[in-house]
């Protein structure tokens, strides 16, 4: 059984206390976990100003051949991870059964990760307007207009509390490290690999150790990380969100309620749409905030919310091994339970029905875990509650609305996919401030652009713009004389 050990700038620290990983299925102990608490977090964090020296001392160019090796040894290689060497298929073995998630879809996260790193220079370059990271190191220099331009770093190290739901969400931190920005993680207790994994590969890639903590432990080593980092991101549920609203030190990302909205122009040929909207709620086991989870169309909505269903109804819990398994578990039972109740809410509502009820029971329940099989609901209203729900597993609502009204009561949407050859309406949703990312044309909500920002742009996060001006000082009077 491995050991993982906290990390405090680059160094191991042997914990008092432990938590242990179990396989989501059997419950059998896989792994333990040292934690620490919030003093140690709120200790290390005053020295914070270290873990950026250290990538200072490194050249922005240097650090993105580094992340080019890293995404190789990641992807590939045999790395130290706590007290063992972890092989890819360690890895991947591992994270299947702490998370519940299939092994491919573990694998697919992986290589999206490490495409991430892969391709870092180009990535920082969209991020970054094309300006040359040496300006971002030094904080000022000419960006080719003669004009001289400065940037400030607002932190020393990016704080992040991640998650335990899907490991994708770990490609949003990464640029953090050729920006010359310090990490401080504190991993989800079901989703440690990840960024375990990942630091690990930066640091036999050459990335200097002293740039990254990892601090597993419970709430009081988050809120540490939270409230003494002056930037952080943070996951979670809507409440979450809406608790860091407004506040500039925090990204929080939490669901997406990402949407395909069909245009009145081409909704008569909603069917040659069908793969891609069932790609985009079925994907991922559904667990993804780019996981479509509204469907909006003003007519036929009752007929593809059917079609949808007979696609994804069917769909049954199969071993995680099982290349054609398409669902991920609850490692927590009570949190299925949960959300399958809220869902039975939602159906109580008029107007609302399940189009599913027919492929059986939904609600799967074993010794350690549970499942939730694939849900389509079909909403006559937008003013339906189930319009603006979203939940951890495959399930969208396919809401009828009229075209006119759409963009004012979708809500927030992390994507939109916008089909539709209305050059008006095509418009109307670029302006449209709920929508987040916006795809024209027929793309999946779940496939993503990396070369595009997502859910904000890290290097404003991490820097602001600001004057800087340089004069010549006079020469000293004793040197005149």
């Amino acid at each position: 059984m491995i050991t993982l050990s906290p990390l405090r700038w680059g160094k191991q620290y042997e914990s008092l206390d432990f938590i242990d990983v179990v396989h989501f299925d059997t419950g059998a102990p896989i792994a333990k976990i040292g934690t620490v608490g919030g003093g140690i977090v709120t200790r290390d964090l005053r020295t914070a100003e270290k873990a950026r020296d250290a990538l200072l001392a490194v050249p922005p160019a240097e650090l993105l051949r580094m992340c080019g090796q890293a995404a190789e040894l990641f992807q590939t290689g045999t790395l130290p991870v706590g007290d063992q060497m972890q092989t890819v298929d360690d890895f991947i073995h591992q994270q299947s059964a702490s998370t519940g998630l299939p092994e491919h879809m573990c694998r697919n996260n992986m290589q999206k990760n490490a495409f991430v790193l892969a391709n870092m220079e180009q990535i920082l370059q969209c991020l970054t307007r094309g300006l040359d990271l040496s300006i971002l190191s030094r904080g000022y220099g000419d960006e080719g207009r003669g004009v001289t331009v400065s940037f400030q770093a607002q932190t020393p190290v990016l704080g992040a509390v991640l998650p335990n739901n899907s490991p994708g969400v770990h490609t949003l931190w990464l640029p953090a490290i050729p920006l010359q920005v310090g990490l401080a993680l504190k991993p989800g207790s079901q989703e440690p690999w990840t960024p375990y994994r990942m630091v690990s590969a930066f640091i036999e890639a050459g990335v200097p150790s002293a740039a990254f903590s990892l601090y597993p432990g419970g709430h009081d080593a988050g809120g540490a990380l939270m409230a003494k980092c002056e930037r952080s991101m943070i996951f979670g549920s809507a409440q979450t969100v809406a608790q860091h609203a407004g506040n500039p030190r925090v990204q929080a990302h939490g669901p997406g309620f990402s949407k395909i909205l069909i245009g009145d122009d081409v909704v008569d040929d909603w069917e040659s749409f069908l793969d891609l909207m069932v790609e985009s709620v079925l994907s991922n086991s559904g667990r993804s905030c780019v996981n479509c989870s509204g469907i909006w169309a003003s007519r036929h909505t009752r007929e593809i919310a059917a079609a949808i269903a007979k696609q994804i109804g069917p769909v049954d819990v199969l071993p995680p091994q099982d290349p054609e398994a398409k669902l991920a578990a609850f490692t927590v039972p009570a949190m299925a339970e949960g959300t399958y109740a809220m869902v039975q809410q939602d159906l109580a509502e008029s107007g609302v029905t399940d189009m599913t009820a027919e492929f059986g029971e939904k609600l799967i329940r074993r010794d350690h875990c549970a499942y939730l099989r694939p849900m389509v609901v079909h909403a006559d209203s937008a003013e339906r509650g189930v319009a603006m729900k979203e939940y951890m597993f495959p399930f969208v609502s396919v809401v009828e609305c009229p075209q006119a009204e759409m963009l004012r009561r979708i809500g927030p949407t992390l994507v939109g996919t916008v089909l539709t050859r209305d050059s008006k309406f095509i418009a109307a949703a670029g302006r449209c401030t709920e929508i987040d990312r916006l795809n024209v044309g027929p793309i999946p909500t779940n496939r993503l652009n990396w070369l595009q920002p997502h859910e904000g742009n890290l290097t404003d996060f991490l820097f602001r713009a600001r004057a800087y001006q340089t004069a010549e000082l006079p020469a000293p009077l004793a040197a005149a004389r």
